[in-house]
Formats: C-alpha cells, structure tokens, sequence
C-alpha cells in the first residue's frame, strides 16, 4: 500500500476529481444562493431543496468520478421518528445520505450556524446543533431538541464519534449517543458504511468504485446501557469492516481498502 501512496491517483482520477470538485461547489453555491427563498418558507419545503441537492450531488459524483451508491437493509428503518447511530468517514455523509430519510434532523455542532447561508439553512431544517464545549448544558439541550424531533416523526441521526474517521481507524464513541437512546425510548438503527474509502478526508480526489451505505437490524428501546453500547458498536464496526473488505476484493480497490488489506495481511 505504501507504494499505492507514493504513486498518487491515476491522472484520469485527478482530472475526474478536479471536474468534480468544481462541479461540486458550483452547484452547492447556486442551491445556497438560489434557493435563498426558501429560508422564508415552510421548513418542509427547504427539506425538500436540501433532499435534492443531495440526490443532485451524488448523481453527478456517479456520472463524473464513477462513484456509485448502494443502499442494502433500508426496510430496516422505521416509517416513525427514530434513532440512528451512523459511521461518519467522510463529507460525503453530510449529504449523500440526505434522501435515504424522511425528515432527518442530523445532530452537528453549533459552530456551523455561522457560515453564511449554510449554517442558516442548518437553523431552517432545524437540525440539532451542540455547542461542544458546555458539556452538561450541550447534553441537556441536544436531548430536548431531539425529544422534540421525534415527537414529529423525524428521525434524529448522530455521528457517536463526533467526527469523521479514517476507515479502519480504532473507533472512539462519545457517550452521548448513549444518553440519547436512554432519554428517547425509541428504536435505534445502526448504520454502517464505506464512504471513507472513495471520498477520504483531507483528500481532493475521488475514487471509482461503490459507496455502500447499510441500514443494521434496529435495537429496542429500554435495554440495559452496557448491553445497547456493546451490541451498537459491535454491530457498526463489524458491518464497517466488512464493506472495506468487499471494497478491497473488488477489481480496482481504493487505496484505503487496500491498505486494509494489506494490514490486515501483514
């Protein structure tokens, strides 16, 4: 792998990147700019603009870099407000999992609302944001908000590692997950993924291949703390595993599957 590394990406794969790269935020500033208006309307039409930049966004990652999206155990999901417990590796999660949800309310942290039509549209779709370093008061707060998203149906969704990870790195869940389930009493659903691999942080290039995205079996609400932490992250972390070790045996494996491989060989 370390050889994959010094080579850098195919030249096919920078220019791919660089179009899209430039496609990417060209269409994001003309959503922000242009669907202004929506910042006055009814938030289930903002919901709508933001579900279909996501879709527009994912589209062009597939036509452009050939990145593709498959979506496994979306029965899985309940048609109620509910609890999700999702993998974070990559921006791209922030919106290419948008339009996998009804009326997703993502928990973030406060300091988005300051950027200019983004951090005003994350206020619009009332998303659940934590100002991280009040830790009592921030827990307090992110659990009245979420009681108030579920009782409207939506589903809230928290990245328990509070940050995007490397694929394959150790994981480090924050408690607060935990304090939601206990506080929520709602079902909970894993979700897994793999788009680490295919859009790395700190990375400009975007590689080939299939982001797959997987809804795990939903846990009831009411189960004993340790047992519900044990059963979440084992259930998220081996299904993470697994999707980087599909993506290592595909035929033209990005290189973070592949070092996984090799790692794991070695």
């Amino acid at each position: 792998m370390a050889k994959s590394e010094l080579r850098g990406p195919s030249p096919l794969i920078v220019i791919r990147s660089l179009v899209y790269f430039v496609v990417f935020y060209i269409v994001t500033a003309l959503y922000l700019v242009l669907g202004s208006w929506l910042l006055i309307g009814p938030r289930p039409w903002a919901m709508k603009g933001l579900e279909v930049h996501g879709r527009t966004c994912v589209w062009l990652l597939r036509l452009i870099c050939g990145t593709k999206l498959e979506v496994r155990g979306h029965e899985n999901l309940p048609k109620t407000g509910c609890l999700v417990i999702s993998k974070h590796q990559s921006a791209w999660d922030t919106f290419g999992l948008i339009s996998l949800f009804r009326d997703p309310a993502i928990v973030l942290k406060d300091e988005l609302k300051w950027i200019p039509f983004y951090g005003w549209f994350c206020m619009k779709f009332e998303h659940i944001l934590v100002k991280r370093e009040k830790a009592s008061a921030a827990l307090k707060s992110m659990i009245r908000d979420a009681r108030q998203r579920i009782s409207i149906g939506r589903e809230v969704i928290i990245f328990p590692e509070g940050t995007r990870t490397i694929p394959g790195a150790p994981p480090d869940y924050k408690p607060g997950y935990i304090a939601l389930y206990e506080a929520l009493g709602v079902v909970t659903v894993p979700l897994a993924l793999n788009s680490g691999l295919f859009w790395p942080r700190r990375s400009p290039w975007r590689y080939p291949g299939t982001i797959v995205v997987e809804f795990l079996a939903p846990l009831p609400p009411g189960l004993p703390r340790a047992e519900f932490r044990s059963r979440i992250e084992t259930a998220i972390e081996t299904a993470s595993t697994r999707l980087i070790d599909e993506a290592a045996r595909s035929p033209s494996p990005p290189p973070l599957a592949q070092m996984n491989a090799d790692a794991g060989a070695s």
